[in-house]
């Protein structure tokens, strides 16, 4: 019996590919294998090289990362948001709970969270900022200014640069001013803005790195998430580079404001010592103050 040849792709070197749903042309890439799952990367609607517009609410952009998930045929996913990409896992897991198994949110917040209805100053600053080469950027957002760590970044910007066919276009000027309006409506204070976690029943990672959505965010979620447990990261490049857990099937890519930035002390204690000086009436333990 002749045997066949099943090629493994990386994210280098995976394919573009398209579907059609609800009218979109959304692009993804399939690559490798997280464990035993073969992991999805796409652009939501309007994004790079996916067809559409940007919503201006992340309830529409949940709603079309669902009819992805649908569109190929998925039955069940592990999902994976990163910045306001949590935005958007945490509307799929509202709009369609049954496609997700597991949830993993990083560097994001819940609805109505501390300081999340406009930019931080300190995102304003990295994204306002000129660089010699565009993606130097991301030298400031995921990477501390000590020499170990830029080294890291350099690294970083070696391997994110090794695909040179089939890259994704540049995002159009579109995207940004509807993502931050986005933000701005999902961030925006409201009463009892906690209480929609309770219905996540899904077991979630939430993993805490940023300035992007400031790290007490990422404490609320694990203290009102029935089933949730939190890391603290000491930098972005710690979180980013670690692939203990990676049991992700979908990533939700959502341009510039996916990624975060280190600013809080770059010691795990002092980030934690941090969070007692927001909230002085909680701890900060792995456990749901939930019974």
């Amino acid at each position: 019996m002749r045997g066949t040849i099943v090629t493994i792709h990386t994210h280098q070197t995976a394919p573009t590919q398209f579907v059609e749903a609800e009218g979109i042309r959304f692009a993804y890439r399939c690559f490798g294998k997280a464990r035993d799952h073969e992991v999805i990367l796409f652009n939501n609607a309007g994004v790079s090289s996916s067809s559409g517009d940007v919503p201006t609410t992340f309830e529409e952009m949940g709603a079309n990362a669902v009819a992805f998930i649908k569109a190929l045929g998925l039955t069940q996913v592990d999902a994976l948001g990163i910045s306001i990409g949590g935005f958007v896992a945490q509307e799929i897991t509202l709009q369609a709970p049954e496609l997700v198994r597991k949830l993993i949110l990083v560097g994001t917040g819940p609805l109505g969270g501390q300081g999340m209805a406009t930019l931080t100053p300190e995102a304003q600053e990295i994204f306002g900022a000129s660089y010699d080469e565009p993606d130097d950027l991301w030298l400031h957002v995921h990477f501390t200014q000590s020499e170990k760590s830029r080294a890291a970044g350099r690294e970083f910007l070696k391997r994110f640069r090794i695909r040179t066919e089939n890259r994704d276009p540049e995002v159009n000027e579109k995207v940004a001013p509807a993502q931050i309006e986005a933000i701005g409506k999902w961030g925006a204070p409201q009463e009892k803005s906690f209480e929609y976690l309770k219905s996540i029943r899904q077991p979630t990672l939430v993993v805490s790195t940023d300035v992007i959505f400031y790290t007490v965010n990422s404490y609320i979620l694990q203290q009102n998430l029935p089933d949730a447990k939190l890391i603290l990261y000491p930098t972005p490049a710690t979180a980013r580079n670690t692939s203990t857990h990676s049991c992700s099937s979908v990533t939700s890519r959502c341009s510039w404001t996916r990624d975060t930035h280190p600013y809080y002390p770059a010691s795990t204690g002092s980030r934690v010592r941090q969070l007692e000086r927001l909230m002085p009436c909680q701890n900060t333990s792995n456990q749901s103050r939930r019974p």
